[in-house]
């Protein structure tokens, strides 16, 4: 027991991408300060006044850029992210109102903010399965959502663990080769049992001649049982770009999506996903729905499970108002916080290390985990993984004392990941997104707290997604917003801020 115990297999191995330049600077800064020193030179050759009136300026500007929080943003983005606040509440674009008493054309419940612009669209794949299709229009992007059950780890073999993470380590990796693919979306959502599936399979079976404490037992069953359990939903989103060249009409490229569905359903199934499937537009549309108005579940729920179908359309599946405010975003009858991972587990973890923060959260009505995925083409990712492993060497080497054992453990870990890379190993940026819903707002400092026990227990530091609650809880819905996509400044830039 002792030796299978110490043999159990760990993970880990990420890093943060190194950000170029000289230490906090980053590349831009670095530029202008080693421009800046010759600039001042130059004038100190002119007189000591006109170098300190060139130096000053130039400390001010350098001063907020090598100023950085935890999560590595300086002071010109915490005061843009400040200035986009006051400018939205300003204008009163943090409130939204909806449906034929408002004053948006249609008089519908369109999806507010980031999702007031997607179309929806729906195919057919290769057994005749309608999938929902989200388009973007302003990035022509296109999202597929797909839905799965995964295997739970209880009385589960360490190896077949293993080789379950291996295989959507894998999966993972087949993404970086999927032509278009611009990101990746995972979705694990929890909330109270409803019972309103328990109740539809054993209250019609009870027949009208059975004795009375049999009917008893079956009623208080149904009545309780739904109180001490939980549903959950995994949902996984694609997100397409159609890439350079003429752009495509959106039949060609709903056809291409179908022929790749069964591809990555069966990765799913082998990574220990369970049964997969496409989610149709109205399911995508029904997921929404509840996510705006969690108080309406057991009547979605309900309605399918008599009607087969709810009928709920993507224009009407967004709430009928809300308000964003610093910490937090009311919706119909829920007001959810959202949470951004600043740190991940550092060193080695187990298989089980996230499991806290997805297993549902007494106190909650919903509780949404996304992880994010960027998969970087293999071209990339060998100039990357080489591009650290040079700094990691440098760094090893010129360092000393208690510092050289950190730098010499990211030596070890660059070396790994370049040997990994090169044997044909995927190179995908990743990070965490939490929202929270509850009823009001006295249950959301409760809330709060345990969202703070479950990332401690999770190895993990997040922080709130403050003065932009309402974006950040759109990019945790399954419907495949990728949050460097909707930038004001491209990714590519503020890499190298």
């Amino acid at each position: 027991m002792s030796t299978d115990a110490m043999t159990r297999p760990t993970y880990g191995n990420w890093r943060r991408p190194r950000r170029p330049g000289l230490g906090p600077l980053g590349l831009l800064g670095t530029v202008v300060a080693f421009g800046g020193l010759v600039v001042v030179l130059l004038a100190s050759l002119v007189s000591l006044t006109a170098a300190v009136v060139v130096l000053v300026p130039l400390a001010l500007f350098l001063g907020p850029l090598a100023l950085r929080t935890a999560d590595g943003r300086n002071l010109y983005q915490l005061l843009a992210v400040r200035i986009g606040w006051i400018k939205r509440k300003a204008n009163g674009s943090h409130t939204y109102v909806s449906g034929p008493l408002s004053r948006r054309p249609g008089g519908r419940f369109h999806p507010p903010g980031l999702l007031s612009r997607v179309k929806m669209r729906e195919g057919r794949d290769a057994y005749d399965r309608p999938f929902g299709v989200l388009h973007h229009p302003g990035r022509n992007l296109y999202t597929i959502v797909l839905t799965c059950e995964p295997d739970g780890g209880s009385l589960v073999d360490p190896e077949q663990v293993d080789i379950w993470v291996a295989a959507w380590g894998d999966w993972l990796a087949r993404l970086s080769h999927e032509p278009g693919l611009r990101g990746a979306q995972v979705v694990v959502e929890t909330a109270p049992d409803t019972g309103t599936r328990l109740a539809a399979e054993v209250l019609p079976r009870i027949v009208p001649d059975a004795p009375a404490a049999a009917r008893a037992v079956m009623e208080e069953v149904v009545q309780r049982y739904p109180s001490a359990s939980s549903e959950m939903h995994t949902y996984i989103a694609l997100t397409y770009g159609t890439g350079p060249g003429p752009r495509r009409a959106p039949e060609d490229v709903i056809t291409d999506l179908s022929m790749r569905l069964p591809g990555l359903l069966s990765g799913l199934v082998a990574a220990g996903g369970g049964a997969a499937s496409p989610l149709s537009a109205e399911r995508i549309a029904e997921i929404v729905r509840v996510a705006y108005d969690p108080a309406i579940a057991p009547d979605v729920l309900s309605t399918r499970t008599q009607q087969a179908g709810t009928g709920v359309d993507w224009e009407d599946c967004g709430p009928a108002a809300a308000v964003e405010t610093v910490d937090a975003y009311k919706h119909d009858s829920g007001v959810s916080r959202t949470w951004m991972l600043t740190l991940a587990p550092r060193g080695t973890v187990r298989s089980s290390v996230l499991r806290g923060l997805l297993e549902p959260a007494h106190g909650t009505r919903r509780k949404r985990v996304s992880l994010v995925y960027r998969p970087i083409d293999p071209a990339t990712s060998a100039r990357i993984v080489e591009a650290d492993r040079r700094a990691a060497h440098f760094m090893a080497g010129s360092r000393r004392g208690l510092v050289q054992a950190r730098a010499s453990s990211e030596m070890r870990a660059a070396e790994q990941t370049a040997a990994e890379e090169a044997a044909g190993a995927g190179l995908v940026e990743f990070s965490l997104m939490v929202t929270v819903t509850v009823d009001n707002e006295e249950e959301l400092q409760d809330a709060s707290i345990t969202v703070r026990n479950l990332q401690a227990s999770s190895r993990i530091l997040m922080r709130p997604a403050d003065r932009m609650q309402a974006s950040a809880f759109t990019c945790t819905l399954p419907v495949g917003l990728l949050p460097w996509e909707y930038t004001l400044i491209p990714y590519q830039l503020r890499e190298t801020l």
